[in-house]
């Protein structure tokens, strides 16, 4: 097919040129004398984007569910009682993760389209006087639904229960996209990916952790080996892995972090909300609804968009990738069938985020579905235009 392919999925993410190049290398000695030059300020750097600043942060070879279980068996130990929520695929693994490690979880199942239920996290934290539960987990971004939970209201129903318990949060598809601050929030335990917001291939795991964290990791007793933190600050100390890093996955990192800095977070968030409000924009054009329940949840690195009774969200996955060469993200589990997304996150602009929209506009009523054409992506141009007119004028 003429042309080249488009990636609208909600992770893995458009890879920026630069990066794609400081990959392209010949393999490299990842135990010469001078690795640590290229490993200490990438620890360094990506402790910023994190906005740690006491803690530390291990990078894994693995996905995101690496560090996932990282975070777990090692500030934890077996039979913990941990507090989660449910509430989408990804919040659900989570939760089956936690299980299938023996932890004692009291879950919270939530509709899909809605987030963290803070009051009843409140609610459980007050109640809990004995301090039986060791740590607290919100999934920041959930990706199947589209919907970004708020962070730092949980941070303040455990300051205002005075409760102890740890705070862990997966941000693999917000880390980097969307606003998330360590230090200031509390945070113990931040979980990411090198697909999402790094603009990088799978195969980084990230896992940033509090000096309490550290602390908690020296008596916890659940069995470890690859994810051990003591293997990994040993060995990280100094410049090193104790087992053989992706190095040209590092290499990439290493200029991901650079076009991060340059940009800076706060623009990089920004732009976030601005395209994926775009986005919003152009699925109210379009006469349809996000499955996300309210505005309050809304998502801005991934939309999930619910589809007319009667037409297949697969089938309109498969349609604009056969007829348009352009990926969407399918959906998954219980909205499976019922809904498309659109990722926008990572290394995009506007006319990229309209181009998507066009696919999107032109796959839906090649499947059935009855809008006006140009209507959601009239609506799109139109507020892209209208926020660079206003930033003009400021």
């Amino acid at each position: 097919m003429a042309g080249h392919s488009h990636l609208f999925i909600p992770g893995p993410t458009n890879i920026p040129d630069e990066v794609r190049r400081a990959m392209n290398l010949p393999m490299e000695d990842m135990r010469a004398w001078s690795f640590p030059e290229l490993t200490l300020p990438i620890f360094s750097d990506l402790k910023s984007v994190f906005r740690n600043e006491t803690g530390r942060v291990f990078i894994y070879p693995s996905s995101g569910t690496g560090a996932w279980e990282a975070a777990m068996t090692n500030v934890l130990s077996p039979g913990d009682r941990v507090l989660m929520s449910r509430f989408g695929q990804f919040s659900h693994l989570w939760v089956d993760m936690a299980e299938r490690l023996g932890f004692d979880v009291d879950v919270i199942d939530c509709e899909w389209g809605t987030g963290v239920p803070v009051e009843l996290y409140a609610e459980r934290l007050m109640a809990d006087r004995e301090h039986r539960i060791k740590a607290v987990f919100v999934t920041q971004n959930e990706t199947a639904t589209g919907v970004t939970s708020d962070v730092a209201a949980v941070r303040r129903a455990l300051d205002a229960a005075r409760h102890p318990a740890l705070l862990f949060v997966d941000g693999v598809s917000s880390i980097g996209s969307i606003d998330f601050r360590q230090e200031e929030w509390g945070v113990d335990c931040a979980v990411s990916g090198s697909q999402k917001g790094f603009m990088l291939p799978a195969g980084l795991g990230f896992l940033s952790v509090s000096a309490k964290a550290l602390e908690a990791a020296r008596t916890a007793r659940h069995m470890r080996c690859y994810f051990s933190f003591e293997d990994m600050i040993r060995t990280n100390d100094t410049g090193y892995f104790p087992y053989t890093p992706p190095t040209q996955l590092l290499r990439g990192l290493r200029v991901a972090l650079d076009l991060i800095a340059e940009e800076g977070l706060d623009n990089i968030h920004a732009r976030h909300h601005r395209l994926a409000e775009g986005v919003r924009r152009a699925v109210s054009g379009w006469g349809l609804k996000l499955c996300a329940k309210e505005p309050k949840w809304h998502s801005d690195t991934v939309s999930a968009i619910v589809l007319p009774e009667g037409i297949d969200g697969a089938q309109v996955v498969r349609h604009g990738l056969v007829r348009y060469n352009t990926a969407f993200g399918a959906g998954l589990a219980k909205v499976a069938g019922k809904v498309f997304r659109i990722g926008h996150l990572g290394s995009l602009d506007e006319v990229m985020v309209c181009s998507a929209l066009s696919a999107a506009e032109m796959t839906m009523l090649d499947c059935g579905v009855k809008l006006k054409p140009g209507s959601g992506v009239g609506a799109a141009v139109d507020f892209f235009r209208n926020q660079q007119s206003l930033a003009k004028a400021a």
